[in-house]
């Protein structure tokens, strides 16, 4: 047998840290290779961790909570097999030398061993650990338990000072406020991720913009008229969103370079047309992939659509759901949006944002009338792209857009 490593994996594409939400292992079981260990929350999907070995869990390193980097140390595992004693021996050395003990007892107790983002907040928050009830392995102190010690400590704190004010005389200064909303927060797991990825865009990509107004008062139409035979054939509702996503997708085949993403000093351009689409649960926002969209119907479209969303709203969303997309469509529309500006989805070299459909009064032959109209703000990396593809290509957009009508077939 040997002691090996478990590291945190690589979950996707531009995935560079993730945050531990549940171990399901504990200290002393055994597992299969391949059985899963724990699960892990990024920016772009909540996945489970898989045993690299078959054998005995040994020691858990990275608590419930805490975020890490990818390749970092998370557990050790006692695999199956034989050993000798100077193989066990060296291995333990380099154990010891990597991974320090902290006041270790000889029952391997781990309630005075500390990970960095414990210390870091017990010393910002001025915790004593000696005070703190351990709830993790081997009662090892997480930063849970440093957050509900800093929590009731507050309540202490602000049931002591309403004492002392009823019986103070009311000339007498009052207290500091202890009002947590003061003290600000730290961001982590999707939050965090999703930060860094916009630092990464604003700063990296020369964004450009350009919008056009759509008339789709024939799409409205054709949609109105068919949604309730839809949603009774269907079982889910026929939305505007397939329609402007297949727009897109043929859009893109006469226009390859938008379906493309930055590499380096390189441009890849993808023969396969993946379109992320923004979706979210009550909390988090996520970014799933419609697979080859160009080759579905808009029933297919509105389908997986339906399918990405539930999936999104009952955290089921896989790392194969969230990866490989080659150019975003935004429906910004749905929250009453008229006009907005997108931020790339990087290394994708495009995003176009769909607004809220708004009727106004459009002339038409020197005569008013009343149109639904809607407005496409298409976002552009300056490196790849200039104006003129990005015009022709938002254009193709437009015009397929107001060819929708009741000939338009769904299947």
């Amino acid at each position: 047998m040997s002691i090996e490593k478990i590291v945190m994996p690589k979950l996707g594409e531009s995935v560079n840290e993730g945050t531990i939400t549940t171990w399901l292992v504990e200290v002393g079981e055994h597992v299969n290779e391949y059985d899963p260990i724990a699960e892990v929350m990024t920016d772009k999907v909540n996945a489970e961790i898989p045993s690299s070995y078959t054998g005995t869990i040994q020691e858990i390193i990275v608590q419930e909570g805490e975020t890490i980097k990818v390749d970092e140390l998370i557990c050790y595992i006692k695999t199956d097999g034989k050993e000798t004693a100077e193989e066990l021996n060296a291995t333990k050395e380099k154990i010891d030398i990597d991974e320090p003990m902290t006041e270790t007892t000889e029952e391997g107790s781990m309630s005075h061993r500390y990970s960095p983002a414990v210390l870091s907040l017990s010393q910002k928050h001025g915790v004593h650990l000696d005070d703190v009830t351990g709830t993790g392995i081997g009662g090892r102190i997480t930063r849970k338990d440093i957050q509900k010690y800093i929590q009731n400590r507050k309540s202490t704190i602000a049931e002591d000072t309403t004492q002392t004010e009823k019986r103070a005389s009311k000339s007498v200064v009052q207290p500091p406020s202890t009002d947590p909303y003061n003290e600000g927060y730290e961001l982590t797991g999707v939050r965090k991720a999703i930060a860094d990825k916009m630092v990464l865009s604003t700063t990296e990509i020369p964004h450009a913009w350009m919008t056009v107004e759509v008339d789709v008062t024939n799409l409205v139409k054709y949609r109105n008229n068919v949604k309730q035979s839809f949603k009774d054939k269907e079982g889910f509702n026929l939305t505007y969103f397939p329609f402007f996503i297949y727009a897109v997708a043929q859009a893109l085949q006469a226009h390859p370079i938008l379906n493309s993403t930055w590499q380096g000093k390189k441009i890849i351009q993808h023969r396969d047309i993946n379109i992320s689409i923004a979706v979210a649960n009550e909390n988090e926002l996520y970014v799933p992939v419609i697979r080859n969209a160009d080759e579905k119907t808009v029933k297919g479209l509105a389908k997986t659509i339906h399918e990405l969303a539930n999936k999104a709203k009952t955290n089921q969303l896989t790392q194969n759901d969230m990866t490989n997309g080659t150019f975003t469509v935004n429906n910004t529309g749905t929250f009453g949006s008229v006009s907005s500006m997108g931020i790339i989805n990087y290394p994708q070299v495009a995003i176009l944002q769909v607004e809220s459909i708004v009727k106004r009064p459009v002339i038409i032959e020197d005569m008013f009338a009343a149109r639904d109209m809607v407005n496409l703000s298409l976002s552009l990396d300056h490196r790849v792209l200039d104006g003129l593809v990005a015009g022709r290509f938002i254009q193709h957009v437009k015009q397929i857009l107001e060819n929708i009508d009741e000939t338009t077939t769904l299947i």
